[in-house]
């Protein structure tokens, strides 16, 4: 493993955890939820927030992806096992990412195409930091205030929450 993704890796498994507490407070029941007509349904919000890690450490092994490529919209799951099964995986295959990624590619540039146009030219460890990591805690914080408007208890993120205070 290269020293450039260690500290990442890190903070990689100890967020991992946190984000599984978070998906384990989402209701069965109410998977179909949205909170206003423009959002993502409380499924479909889950099931991206088990994705995003995973798609990143498959997006940024080559040196450039094409956006037009990709779909951006997640799927309705049918239940919360579909959700953790892919968190699972994409767990594993961040893991195994950050992991495996030499310096010489983590400080390597990586660049987000629209077909011919660039749109994006940095380097790998910082889209992996950008949208691996800082893209999924907007969204895990985004699944926390979904939960709340439910009166779901939300679990201990970086401190005590309204509902649980480990150190009460």
């Amino acid at each position: 493993m290269g020293k450039a993704t260690e500290p990442m890796l890190s903070e990689f498994r100890e967020e991992a955890a946190t984000t599984k507490r978070v998906l384990e407070r989402v209701p069965a029941q109410k998977l179909a939820w949205k909170p206003h007509a423009k959002s993502m349904t409380l499924g479909q919000l889950a099931w991206h927030i088990a994705k995003v890690p995973g798609d990143l450490a498959r997006i940024t092994q080559p040196d450039s992806f094409d956006v037009s490529q990709g779909s951006f919209v997640p799927p309705q799951p049918k239940n919360l096992e579909e959700v953790f099964a892919v968190f699972d995986e994409s767990v594993r295959d961040a893991e195994k990412c950050l992991k495996e990624m030499a310096d010489e590619k983590a400080h390597g540039n990586w660049r987000l195409m629209r077909q011919d146009r660039e749109l994006m030219n940095v380097p790998r460890i910082s889209i992996l930091r950008s949208i691996m990591l800082n893209h999924w805690y907007h969204h895990r914080g985004q699944l926390s205030v979904y939960l709340r408007l439910l009166d779901v208890p939300l679990p201990v993120i970086y401190g005590p929450s309204a509902d649980e205070n480990p150190f009460g």
